[in-house]
């Protein structure tokens, strides 16, 4: 079979929530800096709806963008059995994207380290993530582009809170701990609903993941059930938890690394003594 990069709908319908998720991404990028002038931008394409709809989108923006910046695609060929090798590449190349095709056997070393029924997520992203970096260095690209969404964040703040003790999501902007990477989430502001419907009418030639697609015991879908049942029992509720992550107060939380508790007597009496400075200074119609 034959792969063609799709020609976009014309109906209102598609203008209209074609121009909602470019103006989203936008604004991401506008509002976590996340791209610079001469930035080569390597978009990890995985052939699954949010990572189609990233690169179509970035290509879309670069038209018009304020300042220039080169996106270069990077799939990770991860030996999974049946997988199509011909269609990213026929996709790409219809495209006139710059891509590269990295092949390394992650598929068999999940199989044979994670036990049958287990989730096999964690081991999986991992070494796609250690693959992907190595192909950041060699390509000397500048960013890294993923393609979460809003609703990957939500979930994995989630996910951290009830099984990992601790209170981290997907920043819409990372260093890597090695401080050698950037990765950028343009895609942060935007629902996985619309960019389903966005992928559905662009055609996208979907490449189903094999490896865990069939895993219905994840905790991040039981994860994504209970935000969809929290969705349709108040509307709105996905929206309101992501403006919380972007409004983090640590004094009213309970991390002693984040926030100085040991140090509030101090404050206090500090700002009791300015307190009292200012009324012994103020003039006698100020009191």
């Amino acid at each position: 079979m034959t792969v063609t990069a799709a020609t976009a709908p014309t109906s209102k319908t598609f203008k209209k929530l074609q121009a909602g998720l470019r103006s989203r991404v936008g604004k991401a990028i506008h509002d976590y800096n996340m791209i610079q002038a001469g930035d080569k931008i390597m978009v990890c394409l995985s052939g699954g709806k949010d990572s189609y709809t990233l690169l179509d989108l970035l290509l879309s923006l670069q038209r018009n963008a304020p300042v220039e910046f080169e996106l270069f695609a990077v799939n990770l060929d991860q030996k999974q059995p049946g997988f199509p090798t011909h269609i990213l590449p026929e996709y790409l190349t219809q495209l006139g994207v710059p891509f590269r095709i990295v092949e390394q056997d992650t598929y068999s070393v999940v199989k044979r380290v994670i036990p049958e029924g287990k989730t096999m997520c964690g081991l999986c992203s991992r070494l796609r993530r250690g693959a992907l970096y190595r192909v950041a260095a060699e390509e000397g690209v500048t960013k890294i582009a993923l393609g979460h969404h809003r609703d990957d964040i939500v979930e994995t703040f989630f996910l951290n809170l009830f099984h990992g003790g601790g209170m981290k999501a997907m920043p819409p902007k990372l260093l890597t701990d090695d401080h050698r990477h950037i990765v950028i989430r343009p895609l942060a502001y935007c629902v996985e609903k619309e960019i389903a419907r966005y992928a559905r009418q662009r055609q996208f030639p979907i490449i189903p993941c094999q490896l865990c697609g069939s895993q219905d015991n994840l905790q991040r879908v039981q994860i994504k059930q209970m935000l969809a049942q929290w969705e349709r029992d108040s509307p709105g509720r996905g929206d309101a938890i992501f403006r919380g992550l972007q409004h983090v107060i640590p004094s009213h939380l309970a991390d002693r690394e984040q926030f100085d508790f040991g140090g509030l007597e101090a404050l206090r009496a500090i700002a009791q003594s300015q307190a009292a400075s200012e009324a012994s200074e103020a003039l006698p119609w100020e009191l």
